[in-house]
């Protein structure tokens, strides 16, 4: 997507941006900054990712004419949708080279860099159960679905961030909907639940307690691994609670609880474990009903920058 065409902003003699120039282009993108960054970590994933995202959103931003610009929050919004479904289908086509199973990049949200997250609408989109099960979607079905439950924009406003109709939009949410439906259902976001089955977790995989484990764990529970080539990880889904367990108290003998740090990840309660090899895994759940359903265990290095 190309912005809206203009006069260019006053350039130097050497043809880059006067310093004022700059600092009010950049003024007026900071201001906004916490916002757009939620929006392209939400739409990506990665806050990595994001990062470069709004970069680019700035290149964009001090090309275009902001005298005529009349809300900025709109048009840096359109633009870094665009760019963010650019990076998703480009990354979509590379994702089979990618070593095991891929999960979202924990960030620390305590406190949050995205701008406060008092609705709950906001701080349930971070979670790194539904962003998960947001990788399932197509780039437009995932820009809507995000602009529609985290934004609570409406059809209307969508259309004009994504150049389609309201009816598309409306019919591209449904679609994603039903595509992650099913399994949005498998987990809750009652803090207080996670808080306690977090706890019961870590201890009872620190005491290798077999049947507390069992007892925590659903039935159809499933832990996945994203150690991307880069630390020793399962590389595929490990489904059912048998499985799942033994697959805990596998890696636990191997000096997976070394220390253990709690935090608060993508709003959610959440824990650094470092292994006694110095390998840290970044470890949030996915809960419904008393029970633990998703064990979410991010390694890959690369995702795990902060925890150093």
């Amino acid at each position: 997507m190309e912005p809206d065409r203009g006069d260019l902003p006053q350039r130097t003699a050497g043809g880059g941006l006067s310093p004022v120039d700059a600092a009010e282009a950049a003024g007026a993108l900071d201001a906004h900054r916490p916002m757009l960054l939620g929006l392209a970590y939400r739409l990506l994933g990665s806050r990595h990712d994001a990062e470069d995202v709004l970069q680019e959103a700035y290149l964009r931003w001090v090309r275009v004419n902001r005298a005529g610009v009349g809300e900025p929050r709109r048009y840096l919004s359109r633009v870094v949708t665009h760019l963010a479904m650019d990076r998703l289908r480009a990354r979509q086509a590379a994702r089979e080279t990618y070593v095991g199973s891929w999960l979202p990049e924990p960030v620390p949200t305590a406190p949050s860099p995205f701008g406060p997250l008092e609705r709950a609408e906001l701080r349930d989109s971070l979670s790194t159960a539904l962003l998960h099960l947001l990788e399932r979607l197509t780039p437009p079905e995932r820009a809507v679905y995000v602009l529609h439950t985290a934004f609570e924009l409406p059809y209307a406003e969508i259309a004009k961030l994504l150049d389609r109709s309201a009816e598309d939009c409306r019919q591209l949410h449904h679609r994603a909907r039903v595509r992650i439906g099913r399994d949005r259902r498998r987990f809750t976001v009652d803090r207080a639940e996670q808080e306690r089955l977090l706890e019961a977790f870590i201890a009872a995989a620190d005491e290798g307690d077999l049947a507390r484990l069992t007892d925590l764990v659903a039935t159809d529970a499933t832990a996945w691994s994203d150690g991307g080539g880069r630390v020793r990880a399962a590389r595929n889904p490990v489904t059912g609670a048998d499985r799942v367990v033994r697959f805990l108290l596998g890696i636990r003998e191997k000096g997976w609880l070394a220390t253990v740090r709690r935090i608060e990840l993508n709003g959610q309660p959440a824990a650094v474990v470092v292994s006694t090899a110095g390998d840290a895994y970044a470890v949030t759940l996915g809960t419904a009903d008393g029970r633990i359903t998703d064990i979410f265990l991010v390694a890959n290095p690369d995702k795990l920058a902060w925890a150093v």
